[in-house]
């Protein structure tokens, strides 16, 4: 598992790693699961696809539900028909609920109710975040700390939390089907920031204002994949809410916060891990270093 902060150069060094080993990509990234949603999440190309087979990327459209159950019973069922054809998959991303769900097991809570959630998502759009999250923080602190920033899993949490009575982190987990050795990569902060801020604004220049707008005249109703960071930002520009600098500040502190939360949680990483303190070429040659050590029957 090849996991770290956004912008710290993951997808390009797991698509090294597999143009020269028998290896395939099982992306762990909640929004290139979206079709359509390629600038804003820098998925790979289809170029890159073709010389490396990748899993759970297009799998479904921005309008179609997609959680975390969902994408472990995937992720599982990939990475055994990659084990089956003797070759070596490659887990790599960086949302962190998708990747403990996988290696810790997701926890037993009972299927979403879309009827309770309408009506929670009505509730948050009435009264803001602060009283639900106040809600939840009172039944459970440690899933009000898994929600801070992400509406959508404060929904769900509120959800479990009001139908059963009790908090998500209540749940026993299940049992995950493999096990995993883990390998993030942690540079430095300070030489992540410049790379965020780049990227936003080539995003903004390169097609990402008329991916969102393509997508808005499709969904018009503004589906949860629309929401990701990035695409609501250039939303309200579109409405004429925020100037094209504005958005593409935005966006950049959005990054910048979520960054900031990866670097909290994955420094909490449990299981066999490894950190790797740098980036590029010395990434990479740590990479190749690990990677030997730990798999040299798949890489002969």
């Amino acid at each position: 598992m090849l996991t770290g902060p956004s912008a710290s150069g993951k997808s390009a060094l797991a698509l090294r790693l597999a143009e020269r080993w028998p290896i395939e990509v099982v992306s762990a990234d909640a929004t290139m699961v979206y079709r359509g949603m390629d600038i804003g999440t820098d998925k790979p190309s289809a170029a890159e696809r073709a010389r490396v087979r990748h899993h759970l990327v297009d799998v479904v459209e921005p309008s179609e539900p997609y959680d975390a159950v969902r994408w472990v019973e995937e992720a599982e069922r990939a990475i055994a028909a990659v084990l089956a054809r003797g070759r070596l998959p490659l887990v790599t991303g960086g949302t962190i609920y998708y990747l403990r769900g996988l290696t810790e097991g997701l926890p037993s809570t009972p299927p979403p109710d879309s009827a309770v959630q309408e009506a929670i998502r009505a509730e948050l759009a009435a009264r803001g975040e602060g009283p639900l999250l106040e809600e939840l923080e009172q039944a459970s602190p440690t899933d009000a700390r898994r929600v801070v920033g992400n509406l959508r899993r404060l929904v769900r949490a509120l959800e479990i939390l009001r139908r059963t009575g009790r908090p998500p982190a209540s749940f026993p987990r299940r049992q995950p089907r493999f096990r995993y050795a883990k390998l993030v990569l942690w540079p430095r902060r300070e030489e992540l920031k410049p790379l965020v801020w780049e990227r936003a604004a080539w995003q903004f220049e390169h097609g990402l204002i008329e991916e969102v707008a393509a997508l808005l005249d499709r969904y018009p109703t503004m589906p949860t994949a629309v929401q990701s960071i990035g695409y609501k930002e250039v939303w309200r520009y579109l409405r004429g809410e925020w100037s094209y600098e504005q958005a593409l500040e935005a966006d950049r502190r959005a990054v910048w916060k979520l960054i900031k939360r990866q670097y909290t949680w994955l420094r909490r990483e449990p299981g066999d891990v490894t950190y790797l303190p740098r980036r590029g070429q010395a990434a990479w040659l740590g990479l190749q270093g690990w990677m030997e050590r730990r798999f040299p029957d798949f890489l002969t």
